[in-house]
Formats: structure tokens, sequence, C-alpha cells
């Protein structure tokens, strides 16, 4: 992955720790030298220690995903430490329950808009399954 950090500088985790960074480093190929503040944050909330088990835990392929899944709930935990990525997720959802609101009133509005519009073009009863459709501009002119 990243063979070449090994040996030109530690990676951010041994340059946090203060210790050498080794070629077979468990951190290294997730936790680059240009990024500190990823481990900072994991760290913080984690441990190394605990980091490093997680990672000897998973299988070689999960690996990166499982940082970046960690490094996602430690910088959600230091902006909310109450809720993390939870409260992140509520705030989502409630916004889209809002939008959905806000798209069902606009679509009954515009039902409305098209039924009156058939009503006043004396087209009489309108299937509104297919709104957009029966809009009056959108008729051919046949009539």
């Amino acid at each position: 992955m990243m063979a070449s950090s090994y040996s030109s500088s530690p990676c951010a985790a041994c340059k946090f720790l203060r210790r050498k960074c080794n070629q077979d480093c468990i951190f290294a190929p997730y936790f680059p030298p240009e990024e500190p503040q990823k481990f900072v944050n994991v760290h913080k909330i984690f441990g190394a220690s605990n980091v490093s088990k997680f990672l000897n835990e998973v299988l070689p392929h999960q690996r990166e995903d499982t940082v970046n899944s960690l490094a996602y709930e430690a910088e959600a935990r230091i902006k909310d430490p109450v809720y993390g990525c939870v409260g992140a997720i509520s705030v989502l959802q409630k916004q889209l329950i809002r939008l959905q609101k806000e798209l069902d009133a606009t679509n009954a509005d515009l039902i409305s808009i098209t039924h009156q519009g058939s009503i006043s073009l004396g087209l009489g009863h309108v299937d509104h399954s297919n709104a957009f459709l029966n809009y009056p501009s959108n008729l051919s002119n046949d009539m």
C-alpha cells in the first residue's frame, strides 16, 4: 500500500506515540505521516492499544474500512461527545422528514393548480395520477 512511508518517515501513529516505525507497523498503511490529526482523534477516543487490537482482529482487506469507521466515529465523538455519529444521523433523519413533508406539500400544490387549470378550461374531471401530462400547457391543441 504505502511501502514508501515505512522507510522515509514514521507513520502518524508512530510519530505521535514517539516510537520507531518498523516495516511491519500495523498503523503505517492506514495513518500516513501527512494525516496526523486522523490518528490523534482515533487515539483520543479509542486508544492506540485498542486500535491495534481492532486491526489485528479483522481480515487484512477489512482494515482500511475499519480505520475509516474509527476515524469517522472519533471525529463525530470529538464534535459531539454525547451522541457522536448518532447525533449526525438524527439530524439528517429530521432533515429528510422535513424535506419529505415539503415535497408532499409541493406535489399537493401542483395537483391543486393542475386541477384548477383543468376546470377553467372546461376539461372536467382529470386523472391526477399523470398531473403533469394533463397540465394545460402540455395538452395538445386538438380540442
